[in-house]
């Protein structure tokens, strides 16, 4: 049976390998989460719900659990591997979280969170950037209704590079930022080695990026409001909309 380049995120070798050698070395990581919880304060509702898409190992929730500690969160994942790191961060929250084993892809996962909204949020972090571009476009069309009136969808993505030029720039900025966290976890691997292994990695083949001006106009054209790009740092950025209030 032929496999989409998706599923390497079900192998627990690679989802490991991500979560110790890759997640602390993305570039200003903190910003981006201080990004998100600045849009969620901004838009003055209280977070009773949200939902986390591809919530991977839950930092995205913890980050907004952290702030809102009351809140039910739902966290949404295809990859069993990720889901077990999350319930391991989360398991023992008070307020426990749902956690609901769904793929993105089909348009059925939104069957299986829709009992707990409208939410006050919607969160994904460096998930759709997998989905092919006319499957980005239908999944934003697919949170609007799952939201409350006036709240906020926030997505911290990767994004297309505008040009060659500009992601060979990507590039060179985030082996820096690996070789940097790989010094401070005294893990004894040199830059050479981490470029080498950047250049093979399993998961680039997943990536399906977009720009973000296409993005832009995808969460325009299924009815977002207040839509912008408010963090952006070559192919990392942070996009939002919000669903009208009325």
């Amino acid at each position: 049976m032929q496999t989409s380049a998706n599923d390497v995120w079900k192998n627990d070798w690679v989802v490991r390998r991500f979560l110790e050698g890759v997640r602390g070395g993305i570039p200003y990581a903190n910003d981006q989460l201080e990004v998100m919880l600045r849009l969620l304060d901004a838009a003055e509702r209280q977070i009773n719900t949200f939902l986390d898409l591809g919530s991977g190992s839950g930092l995205l929730a913890i980050a907004i659990l952290t702030r809102h500690p009351e809140a039910r969160a739902t966290l949404v994942d295809f990859s069993e591997p990720m889901m077990e790191a999350a319930r391991d961060l989360l398991g023992e929250d008070t307020n426990l979280p749902s956690f609901v084993l769904a793929d993105l892809n089909s348009p059925d996962w939104a069957a299986a969170v829709q009992d707990d909204g409208p939410y006050d949020a919607i969160v994904s972090g460096f998930t759709i950037h997998h989905l092919q571009h006319e499957r980005k476009a239908a999944l934003y069309r697919e949170l609007l209704p799952l939201l409350a009136p006036g709240a906020l969808f926030i997505n911290v993505e990767h994004v297309a590079s505008a040009s060659p030029w500009l992601e060979d720039a990507w590039n060179e900025a985030m082996i820096d930022s690996l070789s940097e966290y790989h010094e401070r976890q005294r893990t004894g691997q040199s830059r050479e080695m981490i470029a080498r292994e950047y250049g093979r990695r399993p998961d680039q083949e997943a990536n399906v990026l977009a720009t973000v001006e296409t993005q832009l106009s995808w969460l325009r054209d299924a009815g977002f409001a207040d839509v912008d790009c408010v963090f952006k740092y070559f192919e990392l950025a942070v996009l939002t909309g919000r669903r009208p209030a009325t």
